[in-house]
């Protein structure tokens, strides 16, 4: 299964396969530059195909959990000054994807979406320390009768376009769509203070499944 936001980019992959393939036969005449040609352009596809596929997953709904919005490696747990939309202290559980993660985005809880609003930005490596204020991003605000959770999708070096379906006055169900970066990028939770966080820095989580924190 494949993401929509990949449709476009899949078939044209698919054309250039068959079209590069079809032309290295014709103009061509070494078999072993046609199979080295057939090889490379089906890693380039597969790659393509990989990278856009869209997982089902099985979220455990619970209002008492905040579950991980990506899939990736955790790379910063630490207290920080949200500026943007609390203006005070959060809990930052940020996550990196590599362009071989599946990028999906999913809603960490369930509840309304409260804010919503996008940032043009630079496009330095998302594990720079200015990434999350300076980079191209998204900021979406859930809130339900337990908790309030902010978090950032961060376009990165390689990820050139975020794309976001959370809106405003939007009622969201965890382990939902909420958008798509495409190629490498991260994404940033931000909890309460006194949240009990579930995961470990190093540690890998699937996004709408892992359990990132716990009320």
């Amino acid at each position: 299964m494949f993401h929509k936001e990949g449709f476009k980019i899949i078939s044209v992959a698919i054309v250039l396969f068959i079209g590069i393939n079809v032309a290295s036969y014709v103009a061509i005449q070494s078999e072993e530059w046609q199979i080295a040609i057939l090889v490379l352009t089906l890693a380039f596809l597969v790659l393509i195909l990989q990278f856009f596929r869209n997982p089902k997953r099985q979220t455990t709904i619970d209002e008492n959990t905040v579950v991980a919005p990506v899939d990736g490696k955790v790379v910063v747990i630490e207290e920080v000054h949200e500026k943007e939309h609390f203006k005070d202290k959060r809990l930052q559980v940020s996550i990196f994807m590599s362009p071989i993660n599946v990028h999906v985005t999913r809603h960490p809880i369930k509840g309304k979406v409260v804010f919503s609003k996008y940032h043009p930005g630079k496009y330095l490596v998302a594990w720079h320390p200015k990434a999350s204020e300076e980079n191209e991003r998204t900021t979406v605000v859930v809130k339900n009768d337990n908790i309030e959770v902010l978090y950032r999708q961060i376009a990165g070096a390689l990820a050139k376009r975020i794309v976001n379906y959370a809106t405003e006055g939007k009622q969201v169900v965890q382990g939902s769509d909420s958008g798509f970066i495409k190629f490498g990028s991260r994404v940033d939770v931000y909890l309460p203070i006194g949240t009990k966080v579930n995961v470990t820095l190093n540690q890998k989580v699937r996004g709408g499944e892992s359990v990132i924190a716990t009320l």
